[in-house]
């Protein structure tokens, strides 16, 4: 059975705008922080061996912004892989506080090599590739995310 990879995330002072909410550009960098860890913990690729020569950058984004977390919500970051491919995956993300939902979203990322100053697709490493594989479910995950 697929799995989905999650994380809880505690709301900072540094996250919030002056009416004490998280303002959106924080999201991403919490999403990316989310992916980060999805790398170096299930992936065996940390970004810090990854980033040699490699990326992952992302092709397309798409987020819907559903309702605002405040300073002091711990809410729970998951995510799930609905499309891979030889060198790229898609995954679709949720962010949530309790019963309510945050955002919700799509993210296609690229395995790059960084050659001759261009980025061209690589694909992904066997290990890597079946690392990717246990959070792979292509037919969706219906109520999780």
């Amino acid at each position: 059975m697929a799995q989905i990879f999650k994380k809880q995330q505690k709301v900072k002072f540094q996250h919030c705008d002056a009416a004490g909410i998280v303002f959106y550009p924080r999201f991403l960098e919490m999403l990316n922080e989310l992916v980060e860890d999805w790398f170096e913990e299930e992936l065996g690729f940390p970004f810090k061996e990854l980033h040699h020569g490699e990326g992952v950058p992302t092709a397309d984004l798409k987020v819907a912004f559903s309702s605002p977390a405040r300073m002091g919500d711990t809410f729970e970051k998951s995510m799930y892989v609905s499309k891979l491919g030889d060198s790229s995956l898609t995954y679709q993300f949720k962010f949530a506080f309790q019963d309510r939902i945050i955002l919700r979203g799509e993210c296609v990322l690229v395995h790059v090599i960084l050659s001759d100053e261009k980025l061209k697709a690589m694909p992904w490493a066997h290990q890597v590739r079946m690392n990717i594989e246990r959070f792979h479910h292509p037919d969706g995950i219906k109520d999780e995310i």
